[in-house]
């Protein structure tokens, strides 16, 4: 597996991406060799993770009193356009659709080649978990906040 960071071009909304290449592995598909639909969500989701890793975060915080930042899904949904096979080489580019006030909205295309096999999108929230309390969310942290902005000015997500 390959990823990497890129700068589209363009609207400034949509001109950044991270980016990555996988092989389809045989415990991905079913009997006919083709990719089974809930793969697409968990490279989407392991994409997620990618783009955080990039800005020097993680999906999941700790703080010191205990607190754990999260960002849950409220929605994700993926639409399949042709079947992606056993031993292919697949590319997921995920790009920030929106930057909300509590939430990130992420577009991810996967393709082989030219060829568009998949287009699907989730939304995140960000959450703090503090301990005996219930999840809560909240306005992304200015940290979050200003590492999404900064990486998409220089080129990235």
């Amino acid at each position: 597996m390959v990823c990497w960071l890129g700068w589209g071009g363009g609207n400034s909304e949509m001109a950044s991406f991270i980016e990555q290449v996988r092989r389809v592995e045989f415990v991905e598909t079913d009997m006919a060799g083709i990719v089974h639909f809930s793969r697409f969500y968990i490279w989407m989701e392991q994409l997620e993770h990618e783009f955080f890793r990039s800005i020097g975060l993680s999906i999941m915080q700790q703080l010191e009193d205990g607190t754990v930042i999260g960002w849950p899904r409220v929605s994700a949904q993926c639409r399949f356009e042709s079947p992606a096979r056993y031993d292919e080489l697949i590319t997921a580019r995920l790009t920030i659709q929106r930057i909300g006030v509590k939430s990130l909205t992420f577009d991810v295309v996967f393709r082989r080649g030219e060829r568009v096999l998949a287009r699907g999108s989730m939304k995140t929230v960000c959450c703090r978990l503090r301990p005996g309390h219930e999840l809560e969310s909240l306005e992304i942290p200015a940290l979050y906040l200003e590492r999404i902005q900064e990486h998409r000015e220089v080129g990235g997500v």
